[in-house]
């Protein structure tokens, strides 16, 4: 079994390769699982089912969000405590994640149960699609727990270096998922219902993986009882860091919100359903420089954790230019096959007529993504909040979100559309003033310190 010391000693090109890999198929997998699940859907529930399933996306996501906030706060300091060899911090620091994870979960689940229309209408469930939002919704609040544990136990398994085992937390819900939606909603004709139980069991299986993982000693840390013993200081480290991907992917859900209002008011039902296409297959598309990301943070975090700052520079510019090549693939895709892309989503005429050319317009910017994703996860595994949480709003937040109420107000639908090219643009260039200035200031510098230590000097 792999030992996260390998962060530190093999050659930066394997390093990402191994680690970037498992990372991205699980992506991929769980992206397919996301595209199948809305071409079932879309086929046989109909336009309100996308629209419906659009709605419920960014409140499951948001629940989501934390349990991937606290697997990569609390991962950053277990990669960090590995470099430094320091095991209990490292023990300790999961004990904690557990605990939070799992109580913050709980109150989401009965709060969402208490209010569950009033939550759907905020978030765009109007007209039509409410009454197919609150079917999916209900059940999919079972599946919640399990989602935010297994989503914080896949980033602790990948700060532990052993990306294979962080695959499969992400390929088992997302392979079921894709079973059940052919049993649930063709086979059995539940319909939205069959769609949403779908989700909540692969959930499931997942987080029983997860655990059994744990339990069953593949891991390097301990599920022992004693590290779940609250430690402030871990804590609050956790919410530091944890916070910046809370804040990314909460104002991602609240993006989604401001999306929903802005696209109903401009196109209706329509425009939900061509947006809830345009957004999975961001998520489908970008997989292998999200696969990149991931695996590059915990190579970053380890190797500043053991203060070997040459191999941190190293990976930071290898894993963007890797990077760019990949983003500039995914865009060439897009920009020829958009128009076959869209027909295996839908047979809907308006569908098909508008959606090709938002789906253009939309990944215009996709080959400098790759800088403002690395930059931001850098600044997150090296232990800095601050950076990280200005970089990490940057697109969704700064840019994308008042692009997104103001541009329709001139250019109707396609103003939405536009904002997306923007924003990845205006982010990018935000990042790499950000990324020039901590490699030129900080890592130069120690990386000629220690030059001359090693010659004695």
């Amino acid at each position: 079994m792999a030992q996260s010391k390998d962060l530190g000693s093999e050659k930066i090109p394997s390093l990402l390769v191994k680690q970037s890999i498992p990372a991205a198929i699980g992506i991929l997998v769980l992206s397919i699982y996301n595209l199948v699940d809305t071409i079932f859907v879309g086929n046989f529930v109909g336009s309100l089912g996308i629209a419906a399933v659009t709605v419920t996306m960014p409140i499951s996501f948001f629940i989501s969000s934390v349990g991937m906030a606290i697997g990569i706060g609390g991962g950053s300091i277990i990669s960090r405590a590995l470099g430094q060899g320091n095991k209990e911090k490292a023990n300790l620091t999961f004990g904690n994640m557990v605990g939070m994870t799992l109580t913050v979960a709980a109150f989401f689940v009965i709060g969402s149960t208490l209010f569950i229309e009033e939550v759907l209408l905020l978030f765009g469930g109007k007209g039509d699609i409410l009454q197919y939002a609150v079917e999916y919704f209900q059940i999919l609040l079972i599946g919640i727990p399990f989602l935010a544990w297994g989503m914080m136990a896949n980033n602790v398994i990948r700060a532990e270096g052993k990306p294979k085992f962080a695959m499969l937390v992400m390929m088992i819900p997302a392979v079921s998922n894709i079973i059940l939606d052919a049993v649930f909603i063709v086979y059995l004709g539940w319909g939205i219902q069959g769609a949403a139980w779908a989700t909540t069991i692969s959930y499931i299986f997942s987080a029983v993986y997860a655990f059994v993982f744990f339990a069953l000693k593949k891991s390097e840390l301990n599920f022992s009882r004693k590290h779940f013993t609250v430690d402030l200081k871990i804590a609050r480290e956790i919410l530091s860091l944890g916070s910046v991907t809370l804040a990314r992917q909460g104002t991602i859900s609240l993006l989604i919100l401001i999306m929903n209002h802005t696209l109903f008011k401009h196109g209706g039902e329509i425009a939900i359903a061509v947006y809830g296409i345009i957004s999975r297959m961001i998520m489908f598309s970008l997989f292998p420089v999200m696969g990149l990301v991931q695996g590059f943070v915990p190579i970053a975090g380890y190797n500043y954790g053991a203060e070997y700052w040459g191999r941190v520079k190293d990976v930071v510019n290898k894993a963007i230019k890797y990077g760019v090549f990949l983003s500039f693939l995914i865009f060439l895709s897009i920009i020829i096959g958009a128009d076959t892309i869209v027909k295996i989503f839908s047979k809907d005429t308006e569908i098909l007529r508008l959606t090709p050319a938002a789906l253009r317009i939309a990944f215009l910017a996709t080959p400098l993504i790759a800088v403002q994703l690395i930059g931001a996860a850098y600044f997150q595994a090296i232990g800095k909040a601050g950076p990280a949480l200005v970089l990490s709003l940057s697109k969704q937040g700064f840019f994308l979100i008042p692009l997104v109420l103001i541009l329709p107000l001139f250019f109707g639908l396609d103003g939405v559309w536009y904002s997306f090219p923007i924003a990845d643009l205006s982010s990018t260039l935000v990042t790499w003033i950000y990324l020039r200035k901590e490699i030129n200031g900080r890592l130069n510098p120690l990386i000629h310190l220690k030059e001359l230590k090693t010659i004695g000097v």
